[in-house]
């Protein structure tokens, strides 16, 4: 469906949701416990959930900072806002989303086989007002996570009815403007929610983003994700222009300003649409869970990160994909009784195939294409099993045995590219995943507390072009095949405990080998195989929850990420961009006054930019503030103050090869000059909101 009609579909509808009765208003839903509120529940230290009243007062810059919300997570940018995100966690530059799985409403978000990225997972069409809430995991312990669930997963499920209808506009510096209308009704006994939000931003960039953003959500329901059914169409498109990642030494040559850009008319165009349909039963004997899902996707990225190394009309390239998506998923759980040890066993099953029409990388100037570097067709379909039993062997020791099996077959037929026509062919595999966690507890101690010991397998898969090419389709030299599948290993140990009233505490120590870290590299269109690796650490995660509507958490995360064999060149073991410290800290607070608001510290610590370490990113510390203000119990207006000591840091650091105009044209360049690449934060951004609700 375009996305201007089911803008202008719901443009018709809204009026009319505009009558939905009153329960309490969307900013005081809680939904579930708090991230650490799950003893008796969880089965690891790193599991939790985030609930809509957590995210209620939250400043954020972005949609997907949603996931910052995830203990150790961060989330940072290096081009437009109409690109994936940059995602970090447990010492995994996760590129944008290559070794976390995220599904939103049981579709998923990862892409395999992209054009720029393998899983690739691009949340600009989060709504974040429609958040219910986020369960997410760590590590590869749960039989339910499957590909590129390997730092972990997150599932987020959007609200089904809303307290009352609400129009929430919002403006701000740089060009930034939004529009959010909402709301729900009663329609014939079943639950009609709908959305639509427009955006555009400009960004402080000398080159304006000129983002231009239409999401569109139309959701019909009945009872809850536990016992009832949801028909959910979705419709998002964003295009802008991009400031890509510039040299270090152009901003301080003065070739360019800070916010300049290296390479003119970068950016691009996407869209996804979905159409999902979610149903579950529980009765006496156990539960049924069941879900379908078809999405629409496209993307067109222009960037040119290398700038100006092939001569003075500039690197750009195309990125193109164009794709549906289809599968679903099944399961059934079994309650046993006092005979079998309380033991609820579950089993299920996960279909998905990806049917890519077209999936590319093009030589371009200005946008216009001048060669095709390479051009594919492919069908990749993924199936997956799995069972586990979750046993109380003892009031103070239980179980969770687990095992899953996936198979991956991919189908690639080449269809453009000089070097590439000779590529293509037929690559399958697959992978039996053992998965075990024993708790101890609860106990009486620091409160009441529990002890975790977690074990299992997992994998990403790698894109398919790289498991079926023999030929490097930039200049036809040989390249070898590589797996289809990466495994990984992963153990943990961890605690949650209440040392006080309202104070819940998690306490983890991890590790995790991952057999072979194959990255394709959509700039250059192979896949690069970057050697076995190993990281271990440690995350500290609290939450405290007062009375009086003060919420405040805090989170501490030590990574070692290292090759387990040196870099044959250069002898480096480091793994560039692995962030060894990540620190936050936030509160929020809402007590149903008049006045309420958040603030958020983030800390990242110096990383390596290559596999020396000699070559470090520069640490920082960013503050974030949110203020509002109840004007009647239905109007409230709202301050966000980003970066509000308006830092001069990078949200990005690489280290990598490239050139500006100006050394290309003096004759200096070469084949590029290696340095530092950086993407500025942002400066101090003040946006201003205002919410009805109707």
């Amino acid at each position: 469906m375009p996305a201007r009609v089911s803008l202008a579909l719901l443009t018709a509808a809204l009026p009319a949701l505009a009558h939905a009765a009153g329960v309490p208003t969307l900013q005081e839903v809680t939904v579930a416990a708090g991230s650490q509120d799950l003893l008796g529940v969880a089965d690891s230290a790193t599991e939790g959930t985030v609930t809509a009243r957590q995210l209620a007062n939250r400043p954020l810059q972005r949609p997907a900072e949603v996931m910052e919300t995830i203990p150790g997570m961060v989330v940072t940018q290096h081009s437009g806002d109409g690109k994936a995100n940059q995602y970090f966690l447990r010492g995994f530059n996760l590129d944008h989303g290559s070794d976390f799985s995220t599904h939103v409403m049981g579709m998923p978000v990862n892409m395999v086989s992209h054009a720029h990225g393998q899983g690739y997972m691009d949340l600009n069409f989060l709504i974040p007002e429609l958040v219910a809430g986020m369960q997410y995991r760590k590590g590869v312990h749960s039989a339910e996570d499957g590909d590129f669930a390997t730092a972990g997963a997150a599932r987020i499920d959007y609200l089904r009815q809303l307290a009352r209808p609400f129009a929430d506009l919002g403006v701000g510096q740089n060009g930034y403007r939004r529009a959010l209308l909402a709301g729900s009704r009663e329609l014939g006994g079943l639950q009609l929610l709908g959305a639509l939000e427009l955006a555009g931003n400009d960004g402080p960039w000398v080159q304006p983003e000129n983002l231009h953003k239409h999401n569109a959500v139309l959701r019909l329901s009945d009872g809850t994700t536990q016992h009832g059914f949801a028909l959910t169409a979705m419709a998002y498109d964003a295009r802008w222009t991009a400031t890509e990642h510039v040299p270090q030494r152009a901003i301080d040559s003065g070739e360019i300003g800070r916010y300049g850009a290296l390479s003119p008319n970068d950016g691009g165009r996407t869209h996804r649409y979905s159409l999902s349909g979610e149903w579950a039963r529980r009765d006496a004997g156990g539960a049924s869970r069941a879900g379908l899902y078809v999405i629409d996707y496209g993307l067109r990225l222009f960037s040119a990160p290398s700038g100006f190394i092939g001569g003075a009309h500039g690197d750009q390239h195309e990125q193109a994909d164009a794709r549906r998506v289809w599968g679903g998923e099944a399961s059934r759980s079994w309650f046993g009784g006092p005979a079998v040890k309380h033991t609820i066993l579950t089993a299920g099953i996960v279909l998905r195939q990806d049917r890519i029409r077209s999936v590319g990388l093009y030589a371009t100037e200005d946008r216009l294409r001048t060669r095709t570097v390479r051009q594919d067709r492919i069908t990749e379909s993924a199936a997956g099993l799995f069972v586990h039993a979750r046993t109380d062997w003892l009031p103070w020791l239980r179980s969770t045995v687990g095992l899953r099996r996936d198979e991956v077959d991919a189908r690639v037929t080449a269809t453009g590219g000089a070097f590439n026509l000779g590529n293509g062919g037929q690559a399958r595999a697959g992978q039996t995943s053992p998965r075990l966690g024993l708790v101890l507890g609860p106990f009486g101690l620091l409160g009441e507390s529990e002890f975790y010991a977690n074990w299992g397998h997992g994998f990403h898969s790698n894109d398919a072009r790289g498991a079926t090419s023999s030929v490097n389709p930039v200049d036809g030299s040989p390249i070898d095949r590589l797996p289809l599948l990466a495994r990984a290993r992963g153990t943990e140990l961890g605690m949650r405990a209440t040392p006080l009233p309202g104070w819940r505490s998690s306490l983890s120590l991890w590790r995790m080998d991952l057999a072979s870290e194959l990255v394709f590299i959509g700039d250059e269109g192979v896949t690069e195989p970057k050697g076995a690796s190993r990281r271990h650490g440690l995350e500290w995660s609290n939450s405290l929850s007062a009375a009086d509507g003060l919420l405040v958490d805090g989170d501490l995360a030590l990574t070692h990420a290292r090759f387990t064999a040196p870099n044959p060149g250069s002898g480096g073991t480091r793994v560039p961009n692995a962030i060894p410290l990540t620190a936050s800290l936030g509160a929020t607070v809402d007590a149903g006054g008049r006045g309420f608001g958040g603030v958020r510290l983030r800390y990242l610590g110096a990383y390596p930019l290559d596999d020396s370490g000699r070559e470090k990113s520069s640490p920082f510390l960013m503050v974030n503030l949110k203020l509002g203000y109840r004007i009647d119990p239905r109007v409230r207006v709202t301050l966000d103050v980003l970066n509000l000591f308006d830092r001069k840091a990078n949200d990005i650091e690489y280290w990598g090869g490239a050139c500006t105009r100006s050394e290309t044209l003096a004759g200096s360049c070469g084949g590029g000059i290696d340095g530092r690449l950086v993407h500025p934060l942002e400066p101090r951004t003040l946006r201003l909101g205002l919410r009805a609700e109707l």
